[in-house]
């Protein structure tokens, strides 16, 4: 195994979470998930994006903060790989998207301040998933402050996301998850496993499920 620090992203509703349980079980490797459901913002937000925004952007930045620095601090014996279900840079990403041009040089700033210590990922791994797709995933999963979205801000997440890997070089695999289902098919996840033993230079990768 090449990578020991592996992060998942995606739109929301991209099936992250999914993804990074079965890899975390698959790999015996040490999971981290995004705790969304304890900010406190989150639903405010989605009622009145302009007022909640910021707040919401800053809580996110520091819950991701305070889990990706226990990663420096602990050291697992018995699990040398470990999972995230987001990159730490998706602060910027979506605080990009929804907060002010003044609000955002701001955030910026505390950004860079608090990023320099994190350990980066060896591999990131983002689903690509068409927003008609998200919204369907989005109604499944049923949560009440989600059903709403509209279809433009889900578009401007995937073009901030695609723009940030191809403009930085990440050493990316991307998969178009249109038909991905990783929990029932096989043949998916081991399409995934077997790519992951492949020792990938930067840039972006090209992953088709069968």
């Amino acid at each position: 195994m090449n990578y020991h620090f592996i992060a998942i992203e995606g739109n929301i509703g991209a099936g992250k979470t999914t993804l990074a349980h079965l890899l975390s079980k698959h790999l015996n490797a040490r999971i981290i998930l995004e705790e969304f459901a304890d900010n406190p913002f989150l639903p405010r937000f989605y009622e009145n994006p302009q007022q909640y925004a910021f707040p919401l952007e800053l809580f996110f930045m520091a819950e991701r903060y305070k889990q990706l620095k226990e990663l420096i601090h602990t050291k697992d014996l018995f699990q040398n790989v470990t999972v995230a279900d987001y990159l730490f840079t998706k602060c910027l990403l979506f605080a990009k998207v929804n907060l002010t041009e003044d609000e955002f040089r701001l955030y910026h700033k505390l950004f860079d301040i608090i990023r320099q210590p994190l350990i980066q990922p060896d591999l990131l791994i983002y689903l690509h998933v068409p927003v008609q797709k998200l919204q369907k995933n989005i109604r499944k999963r049923n949560r009440p402050y989600e059903l709403n979205i509209p279809d433009e801000y889900l578009f401007r997440i995937q073009e901030t996301y695609t723009h940030y890997i191809k403009q930085h070089n990440l050493k990316t695999l991307f998969i178009d998850a249109t038909n991905a289902d990783f929990l029932s098919n096989e043949k998916h996840l081991r399409a995934l496993l077997d790519a992951l033993e492949m020792d990938f230079e930067d840039g972006q990768h090209f992953l088709a499920l069968p």
